[in-house]
């Protein structure tokens, strides 16, 4: 299948949750449910590829996620038929905007005290949340790539997601050395010092340059936001970083005033992952590079020990004297 329009990178995604040990359908099912909704109409290309999507994620997915999902399409004029019925919700009439849902039988009796709920053993989706899993490499680049390709609102539903993930977040920065480094950010951003400003987030984010010049050159300015999340730079210095750091950021009130409300509502957590995502891509471009060719090409390119046997000594010939010297030096 194509990659959908919706969703750029979404099949790639699909791949990494099918992956043992990791489980990210409930929010690939929200960020995929929230784009949809975004837009008032859809057409039938759209909504076609919507349905198959969802269609192999709503029964896999947790109650609470699908309860939520259900919530956000039952109130949604153009959500398609068939992802109605699958979610137990009837399709509404043309001049009747909420769909209802299912009829309560006739012969139903009022319930009666209800009894306490049963102790339930916590679901896979909480235990792997728990479990707190690493990314590797290979999955690290493929959250990495999709972030940077994504568009503006991708982003924020990306970061808003990213909480929710059984991925492990980074460690936070110890705050003596954030502390020294908003500081010199914030002065490089007075200044417009666009390559200090890029070598300091770098070194106090432990990622390479031309993942921090990503970050910083970035024309959507989500990374940086999620950049100086990962510090904990307070709204008011990432603000005033906005305003001095790049002409295109500060010239624009809509720039800022997106960002600044992206950053509000920008977690720690989802800002650390993604920080993650950053450091792991690099080992897997890395790991690419100086991959062999063949698994054994590392034994066969070793140079083969040979076993040279030395002739064993000769004894000397009967009847030869052994020589003593030289030019009489026997006398």
């Amino acid at each position: 299948m194509t990659t959908p329009s919706l969703f750029p990178g979404f099949d790639g995604l699909m791949t990494l949750s099918r992956r043992e040990g990791v489980d990210i359908r409930p929010t690939l099912l929200r960020v995929l449910t929230d784009l949809y909704v975004q837009a008032s109409t859809h057409s039938e290309d759209e909504a076609r590829q919507f349905v198959e999507l969802t269609s192999r994620l709503i029964d896999q997915v947790d109650d609470a996620t699908r309860a939520a999902v259900r919530a956000r399409l039952a109130v949604y004029p153009g959500t398609p038929v068939q992802v109605l019925k699958q979610l137990g919700l009837k399709p509404s009439h043309p001049d009747q905007r909420v769909p209802l849902a299912r009829e309560i039988p006739a012969n139903a009796t009022p319930a009666g005290p209800s009894a306490p709920p049963e102790a339930r053993a916590p679901s896979e989706a909480l235990s792997r949340l728990a479990s707190n899993l690493s990314m590797q490499p290979a999955d690290a680049a493929e959250i990495s790539g999709l972030f940077f390709r994504a568009g503006s609102g991708e982003r924020a539903l990306i970061l808003h997601n990213l909480s929710e993930t059984p991925l492990k977040a980074s460690p936070r920065i110890p705050a003596a050395r954030a502390q020294r480094a908003i500081e010199t950010l914030e002065m490089a951003a007075f200044a417009a010092d666009v390559e200090n400003f890029t070598l300091e987030l770098g070194e106090s984010l432990i990622v390479p340059w031309k993942v921090a010049t990503e970050v910083v050159n970035d024309p959507g300015g989500e990374p940086l936001a999620c950049a100086a999340k990962a510090l904990g730079m307070p709204s008011p210095v990432f603000q005033r970083v906005l305003l001095f750091l790049k002409p295109e950021f500060g010239t624009s009130v809509h720039t800022v005033y997106r960002l600044s409300r992206l950053y509000d509502g920008l977690s720690e957590r989802s800002a650390l992952i993604m920080l993650a995502a950053w450091r792991g891509s690099t080992m897997a471009v890395a790991r690419a590079k100086y991959r062999p060719s063949l698994y054994d090409d590392e034994r066969n390119r070793a140079r083969p020990a040979t076993t040279q046997t030395r002739p064993a000594a000769q004894p000397p010939a009967i009847g030869a004297v052994p020589r003593k010297g030289s030019q009489g030096s026997g006398r």
